[in-house]
This record gives C-alpha cells, sequence and structure tokens, in this order.
C-alpha cells in the first residue's frame, strides 16, 4: 500500500530491507543481547528508528511511550505484553555495545549503494568529508572534548557520497578536538574498508597538514582540499598552456601549477624550546587558483594530488561541498540528532549511528521519489502511520482498502 500514488518506493517496500537476518547475526557476535531480558539489540534497533522518525524531540519519556504502543509492536511485530521504564531505557543505551549499531550502518551503506547504476557510480565517487558535534546540554555531558567554557562536546566526522552517508566516526577524546587529526582518521578508515575504491575527497580547509596530504598521496587518496592563500609552496611547472582560455565557467584560472610543499619539523633550539623549521616535502602536488566572475574579490585555493582531473573539474567539485553542509542541517532539523537523549559516550554514539541510518531510509525514499528532504521526511512518517493503521485494520479483521485508496 503507498498513500502517495505517484511515489516509485513506498515505505512498506523499504522497511523490508532492512537486514533481519543481520540484525539476528549480529545480535550472537556482538552478544549485544548478553544480560538482557527485554531490550534487545533488535528491540532497541526498531525502537530508535520508529522513535526518530515519529517524535519532534525525543526525549527517554517519548522513547518509553513508543515501546509500550501498540502500533509500534505491531509494525516491527513485538510482543504486545512486554513493557519498558524510561529508566531500563536510560540504562540500556549507556551499555549496550555502540559497535552493534555500527555494523549495521555499515552493512546497509554497502547494500544501499550497491544499487547504484554505473553512472551513478562514476558521479557519486566524490566524499565530501566533514565533522560537526554534539552539543545540546553539553554542559552535563561527562566524556567529551573539553572547551574553554568548561562544557564539553562530542564531535563525528561524516563521508557522504552526495546522496548517502557512507561513514562516520566519533569523537570524544581532546587530541580529535582539531580537524587536522579527526578528519584524516575517519577518511583513512573509510578507506581501510574498501580498498579498490576510486573515491576523491573533498575537504574544507580544517586540513592543512603536509604530513597529511603526503601521507594521503603514499595511500593513494585522492583529494581536493580548499588551501589558505598564504600557503608557503615553490612552483615547479605551470600547467597553464599558451593561449589556453582561462574561462573556466563561474570563475577564471589564476594559477594551475605542479607545487613542492612546506612543513615544520619540531627542532630544539640552544635555550631547550622547541621550535619549528620549515622544510620541503618532495611530493608533488598541484595548486589551482580561480577567481569568482561575478565576485571578483573572491579568490579561492585549492591542492589536489590528482593530475588528470581539469582545473574547472577541481574547483567545480569543491563547490559540491556544500552538499554535506545541507546533509548536516538535514539531521539536525528534521531527524534531531543535536537532542541528547543519553548523556554517555556510548548512548550518543548509539544515537549518531542511529540517525544516520533514518537518514539513509529517508534519502533513498527521497531520491526514488524525486523530493525535498523536508518533503521526504514529512511524507515518509506519514506513509509509517497509515502503514500502521492498516496493519491493525487487517489484524482486527477488517479491509484496509475501504480506508485508504490505492
Amino acid at each position: 500500500m503507498a498513500v502517495f500514488k505517484d511515489h516509485k518506493v513506498s515505505v512498506n517496500e523499504l522497511l523490508g530491507l532492512i537486514p533481519e537476518a543481520l540484525l539476528s547475526h549480529l545480535s550472537t557476535s556482538t552478544k549485544v543481547d548478553y544480560y538482557s531480558k527485554v531490550l534487545h539489540g533488535k528491540k532497541v534497533f526498531y525502537l530508535l528508528l520508529y522513535s526518530i522518525l515519529d517524535n519532534e524531540k525525543l526525549s527517554q519519556r517519548t522513547l518509553e511511550d513508543t515501546f509500550n504502543y501498540s502500533g509500534f509492536k505491531t509494525i516491527f511485530n513485538l510482543d504486545e505484553s512486554e513493557t519498558v521504564r524510561r529508566s531500563s531505557i536510560s540504562e540500556r543505551l549507556s551499555k549496550i555495545d555502540s559497535g552493534y549499531f555500527k555494523e549495521i550502518f555499515e552493512c546497509m551503506y554497502n547494500r544501499f549503494s550497491e544499487s547504484y547504476s554505473r553512472p551513478e557510480r562514476d558521479k557519486y565517487n566524490l566524499i565530501r568529508v566533514d565533522s560537526t558535534i554534539v552539543s545540546e546540554a553539553a554542559a552535563k555531558i561527562k566524556e567529551g572534548i573539553d572547551q574553554k567554557n568548561g562544557k564539553k562536546l562530542i564531535k563525528y566526522s561524516v563521508s557522504f557520497d552526495g546522496i548517502l552517508p557512507a561513514g562516520v566516526e566519533v569523537f570524544n577524546a581532546q587530541s580529535y578536538a582539531s580537524e587536522e587529526f579527526a578528519l584524516p582518521e575517519a577518511i583513512l578508515k573509510q578507506v581501510a574498508k574498501d580498498t579498490e575504491h576510486r573515491n576523491i575527497y573533498i575537504i574544507d580547509r580544517g586540513v592543512q597538514s603536509t604530513r597529511t596530504m603526503k601521507e594521503f598521496s603514499e595511500k593513494k587518496v585522492k583529494f581536493v582540499i580548499r588551501a589558505k592563500e598564504n600557503r608557503k609552496h615553490e612552483e615547479i611547472k605551470s600547467l597553464i598552456e599558451t593561449n589556453q582560455d582561462l574561462d573556466i565557467g563561474d570563475n577564471l584560472l589564476i594559477k594551475d601549477s605542479i607545487v613542492k610543499l612546506y612543513t615544520g619539523i619540531p627542532v630544539n633550539n640552544k635555550q631547550g624550546n622547541i621550535h619549528h623549521r620549515q622544510e620541503k616535502v618532495e611530493n608533488h602536488f598541484r595548486l589551482v587558483v580561480v577567481q569568482n566572475k561575478k565576485q571578483p574579490e573572491k579568490v579561492f585555493y585549492f591542492l589536489t594530488n590528482d593530475f588528470q582531473l581539469t582545473a574547472k573539474e577541481v574547483a567545480d567539485y569543491y563547490r559540491r561541498r556544500w552538499d554535506i553542509e545541507v546533509f548536516f542541517r538535514f539531521i539536525k532539523q528534521e531527524l534531531n540528532v543535536s537532542h541528547l537523549v543519553s548523556l554517555s559516550k556510548n548512548g550518543i554514539e548509539v544515537m549518531i549511528y542511529m540517525t544516520l541510518i533514518v537518514a539513509m531510509l529517508v534519502l533513498i525514499y527521497k531520491k526514488a521519489n524525486n523530493l525535498s528532504y523536508k518533503t521526504a521526511k514529512r511524507r515518509f512518517v506519514l506513509e509509517l502511520r497509515e502503514l500502521i493503521t492498516a496493519i491493525m485494520i487487517v489484524f482486527s479483521g477488517g479491509d484496509p482498502s475501504k480506508v485508504f485508496k490505492t
């Protein structure tokens, strides 16, 4: 049953893609259900899935109400007699193995991304990478990255392929306050899982370390990074040919050169203090500088280790990094990822993984039915509610076709 006649994919079809066999297998392999009488891993998965979709603002109380709601139990075929209290939910979120949810997320992404057509695979190999934070009620977080105001926060770095979130790493250690450490680790962990990837990683100015760029090149990780204007470099060769057209769409090409970059080497001076001496690395990189035609005061500097791209592709690819900002806004405003229902690091990790799983379902629905972010979320929830009603009508011996016009 599809509520909206013009839709190509229904919510019922998408829920059927949730890997039930995997949920059961992971329950055993991760031992997620040890010492749990009611809130088994699969039940927590479905509870959070439904609650993130159907509640404007999550809390432990709304999770309690949802678990005890007949409609929730009906759609996921759970025991009607089971009930829980919010204190039990809170304790379970703080202790349940977050790796269980991470593995489900990764499996579902692999499953969905395998359905991309070859042209889509070529289109979606641009991986936008950025970090955002969980900061609401941050003064109450016990384990997190310390801020100057005394509060703590949790950072998570997401890889986004243009349709779906492709990977996520959650950080609470102080060393990851800097993007120079968080983003490279997130990227290299994703690369390690897919050694045959053809991805190009699009990264903002948070990463400027020459050592990181050198490591990316040595591990065959292609990137486009927005560089700082005063970046020290040595030009080896200009790639701009004589009489080349410098008009590249929205921009004018100012520079396209092979360069060597400098990195700081820590050195002890005579007083025993450490300072950094600038040394040139031997790796070759490419510096592309463009000027916006409509706003000439805007000049953009890009560093890449891909010498096959045109200068226009370098600039255009970076502009598509904005997609991940739109995605972050979606999960914060529509899926309430910033509202904490658990203050433990473990519980926050679980909620982040589950939010991204829900986001995948909604975004597949969005793409298949050619909808906007907000419309996709709204219609997904409406269809889910009507699906519950239809199932309950059938269970009570009625005919849902007399209620819903299909």
